[in-house]
């Protein structure tokens, strides 16, 4: 995260009312206006066919990764015991002002520094967050990390992108990969003249997810896609 944080700030200032300039993604000379609203704002039903395929891999004590302004833990805490995380301050407070009741600032990648062994039974992470880890080394040390945190018997849920679907060279910043599966993304964030450290996501095929899984405590359970294809929701459980 940028000192400045732009990300975060932009969005704090949306939720205020206070934002007059667009958060713009930006990749060389190519931009597009971050859609917030769509992205952020949106209430969580337990309707959709999506909604309760997440919902069934999920149980609490449950840890949201990547929690945003909240949206979706306003809607677990309600069933059960939600602990909300965000690395940017300007987010968190936006969960508190919101109502999350347990929203707390905290690196997913350095979660043992935060959290007891065995402290949570599910595990979620939207937005492809997942993807910051950087490496396939990168993925496998995080997940390592979530098992720590995790009980045996835990789930989660977390969001990628397949950059083998033939639709995934139209996201923003997409960069292709020799490797099979793999590729990644490469953007940074600007708002009001502030400017975020540039982003590198990786993407990976479900193929190269299981192969990130091999010997860290999880492994692949299903595979539920989204309407583009080449977003793609994984469930995982501890092995």
């Amino acid at each position: 995260m940028s000192p400045t944080d732009p990300y975060g700030r932009a969005i704090r200032d949306h939720y205020l009312g206070e934002r007059d300039e667009p958060l713009i993604d930006r990749d060389g000379s190519a931009t597009r206006e971050h859609p917030i609203e769509a992205f952020y704002f949106e209430d969580v039903t337990g309707e959709s066919e999506t909604q309760q395929w997440v919902d069934d891999w999920l149980d609490g004590p449950l840890l949201d990764m990547g929690a945003g302004v909240g949206t979706e833990a306003l809607y677990w805490q309600e069933r059960q015991e939600t602990v909300a995380i965000e690395i940017s301050e300007h987010l968190v407070k936006t969960m508190q002002d919101r109502g999350v009741e347990n929203a707390l600032r905290a690196d997913m990648f350095a979660l043992p520094d935060h959290f007891d062994r065995n402290r949570f039974t599910s595990v979620h992470a939207k937005g492809t967050q997942v993807g910051l880890a950087g490496s396939m080394q990168g993925l496998r040390r995080f997940l390592g990390d979530l098992s720590l945190v995790t009980k045996p018997t835990a789930t989660a849920v977390i969001d990628l992108h397949d950059p083998e679907h033939e639709r995934a060279v139209e996201l923003f910043g997409y960069r292709d990969d020799p490797s099979p599966g793999l590729a990644y993304r490469l953007y940074h964030c600007e708002y009001e003249g502030d400017v975020s450290e540039t982003l590198l996501l990786r993407l990976v095929s479900p193929d190269r997810l299981r192969e990130a899984t091999v010997g860290t405590g999880w492994e692949v359970a299903d595979i539920s896609r989204s309407d583009t294809g080449y977003h793609y929701r994984a469930a995982l459980r501890r092995v």
